[in-house]
């Protein structure tokens, strides 16, 4: 199994964040995961049925978020994470490719690894095991009790965008040990229930994860109620957000 478990956005000003995406995407309450004042971060992170939508948002100079916002101009997309039956094995499996880890745990039934951006491409990669597979620690203890279906019902999609797709693209199937497949207009890995697409960046921002793709109930709805939109996408928290029809 391997699975597009949660998307984390990087914004400057996390309480307009919050009330936007809460209000677009009909999400429930948040939660605030202590674990990522470590790393100079406030966050909010949301059940979408049950996957997950991170905010996060630098609290002090000088961290890795508040500079992949001055690389890019602004807010943005920050990190994807996916869930795997086998932490220990995607770790190594990176690491025998050569990719640096910035950050790995284990406790308490969670593996977890942070895979260095540079060594993949495109973003903050995080492959993570949790036991039993429905947990999620990020999400908080009761993250059910948080979960709205009325407008969003889950993420389904990730979209890297750099000057070499072909190459990211690979370079993710390898780390990942997924294959491949051009589908006329990128690159794409599929999931388990998603997928993960490879395209050119051509909105002037360069390398980064450049949209994410939200099963909603009434895309013209959720349309109608966003305040910024990009073709048939609305934008958050400086991301475009694809709208796929529940």
């Amino acid at each position: 199994m391997m699975r597009l478990r949660q998307i984390a956005l990087v914004g400057a000003d996390l309480a307009a964040a919050k009330a936007e995406i809460t209000q677009v995407l009909g999400l429930g309450a948040d939660y605030l995961d202590k674990g990522v004042r470590k790393f100079g971060l406030v966050n909010a992170v949301w059940p979408v049925g049950d996957t997950f939508l991170e905010v996060v948002s630098p609290a002090e100079p000088g961290t890795t978020a508040g500079r992949l916002m001055d690389k890019r101009g602004g807010d943005g997309g920050y990190m994807v994470i996916l869930q795997v039956d086998d932490g220990l094995a995607a770790r190594a499996r990176a690491v025998g490719l050569g990719v640096r880890l910035v950050e790995q745990a284990e406790f308490k039934g969670v593996v977890m690894t942070h895979f260095h951006p540079r060594d993949v491409g495109g973003a903050i990669l995080s492959v993570d095991q949790m036991t039993p597979p429905e947990r999620w620690e990020w999400g908080g203890p009761d993250w059910e009790a948080n979960v709205r279906t009325e407008v969003t019902t889950g993420i389904v999609g990730a979209e890297l965008q750099g000057p070499d797709p072909e190459a990211m693209a690979t370079r993710w199937g390898e780390v990942l040990g997924r294959p491949v497949e051009f589908t006329g207009e990128g690159w794409r890995i599929a999931l388990d229930g998603g997928e993960l697409r490879f395209v050119e960046a051509k909105d002037g921002r360069g390398e980064g994860l450049g949209a994410f793709d939200v099963a909603v109930r009434d895309p013209a709805a959720v349309r109608a109620g966003a305040a910024r939109t990009e073709g048939e996408a609305v934008v958050l928290c400086g991301t475009r957000v694809n709208l796929v029809a529940a």
